[in-house]
């Protein structure tokens, strides 16, 4: 049987998105590192005390400030002239690195900290209430942003986070998703290679705030991508580099599985809001070029071939 180094024993929800993808970090990563990790669902499900999950050392931090622990963490093992054998991971929930602690991540890119910060994407404030955050993506019901009269639920738009940090000149940026397990280990791997500060959004699906089915996880975290909404590419030196091709799925594939998304299936006023959200999947896909040149080509020639016949 394979150790893991993120052990089984947490309290984690059934289903749980993050718990799988720290496991799938971790076990990339291997025994030598060090993690650092904001408050939030992935520190408390993990450390009860006396008890801990993590299998290699990890320091808690506080909600915002992740980033920096690990900036000292690196600038203490530089000074040992220990960061070749010793590789640094700071990690923190979506609502502490997008919207708290953005600045220290910010700060740790700029000064050019041989990091990896990874950021657990489960789209809001899981661990206080299910507040949204600034990975909240349009139109879904949290908390702080109910649907009602007033609107259909999160009125503005999912942040670009990965587009920032790759504008601040990070070394390598990538998105990606524990739907696909061998696409997180290899960026993980990836990651770690490249000297200086990296950025990896991993996609975690929340069933209990998400309000999907526990044994949907895995499907929900493979549709968000096949839709376009999560879109899995990589930057390096600010550049796009690679991006993982789809065959796009209508974003209603998606949308259906999730509670915090069925009061867009009630009436002829939601199915207005679906075509919102799939045009921010279209532009996505054409953004990142989601889709073979040629084969969109060779698809529309047989239905202009098919339309002439009839």
């Amino acid at each position: 049987m394979t150790e893991h180094l993120f052990s089984r024993g947490h309290t984690a929800c059934a289903g749980c998105g993050q718990a799988l993808g720290a496991r799938l970090v971790v076990d990339a990563a291997g025994r030598n590192c060090i993690i650092t990790n904001n408050t939030g669902c992935l520190e408390v499900f993990s450390t009860g005390f006396p008890q801990s999950a993590w299998q290699v050392p990890w320091i808690h931090s506080l909600f915002e400030n992740a980033a920096a622990v690990a900036s000292g963490v690196e600038a203490a093992l530089r000074y040992q002239g220990k960061l070749d054998k010793i590789k640094v991971i700071a990690q923190g929930g979506d609502g502490s690195t997008s919207d708290i602690g953005f600045g220290a991540l910010s700060g740790m890119v700029e000064r050019g900290h041989d990091v990896l910060y990874v950021c657990y994407d489960n789209e809001a404030y899981m661990n206080t209430g299910i507040q949204r955050s600034g990975l909240t993506p349009f139109d879904s019901n949290t908390t702080t942003s109910p649907p009602g009269k007033a609107s259909f639920g999160n009125w503005r738009p999912k942040k670009p986070l990965p587009q920032i940090v790759a504008a601040h000149g990070a070394p390598y940026v990538a998105t990606a998703s524990v739907g696909f397990p061998r696409d997180v280990e290899r960026k993980v791997k990836k990651a770690l290679s490249i000297e200086g500060p990296k950025y990896i959004q991993l996609f975690v699906p929340c069933p209990l705030g998400w309000r999907h089915e526990a044994r949907l996880t895995y499907e929900v975290a493979r549709l968000v991508v096949e839709t376009g909404l999560f879109p899995l590419v990589e930057f390096e030196d600010g550049e796009l580099t690679r991006v993982r091709q789809i065959k796009p799925k209508p974003v209603e594939e998606y949308l259906k599985l999730q509670g915090r998304f069925s009061h867009l299936f009630r009436d002829e006023a939601g199915k207005a809001e679906i075509a919102k959200i799939q045009t921010i999947a279209d532009a996505n896909i054409k953004r990142f070029g989601l889709v073979a040149e040629k084969k969109e080509k060779a698809k529309e020639s047989k239905k202009q071939e098919k339309a002439s016949k009839s």
